[in-house]
């Protein structure tokens, strides 16, 4: 499995929630919705989740084992901080 596109929509209000993503996997499968979340011990993704009848949230769409996630987590988080700094070299440029 290899991903092929990573489109980050970041948020602008204030609060945990930094980031909302789409993944393409292999140019061929689609995750929306993976969000980037600021925790106490740094950035971590949350898959797409709904909420179920008994008010507690599921996931639609996860890994099913702990290296697929880290490296979706890594590619996601890599994108991320990428965009970041591409955004702090172009308010230097601004001043």
């Amino acid at each position: 499995m290899r991903i092929t596109d990573v489109r980050v929509r970041k948020v602008a209000k204030e609060g945990k929630l930094k980031a909302v993503v789409s993944i393409t996997i292999d140019d061929e499968f689609v995750v929306h919705d993976i969000k980037v979340i600021e925790g106490e011990k740094g950035l971590f993704i949350a898959m797409p989740s709904k909420k179920a009848l008994d008010g507690e949230y599921r996931d639609i769409a996860h890994p099913i084992n702990s290296d697929t996630r880290e490296r979706i987590q890594s590619t996601i988080l890599e994108k991320y901080n990428t965009i970041l700094l591409e955004e702090s070299d172009l308010e230097t440029e601004v001043m």
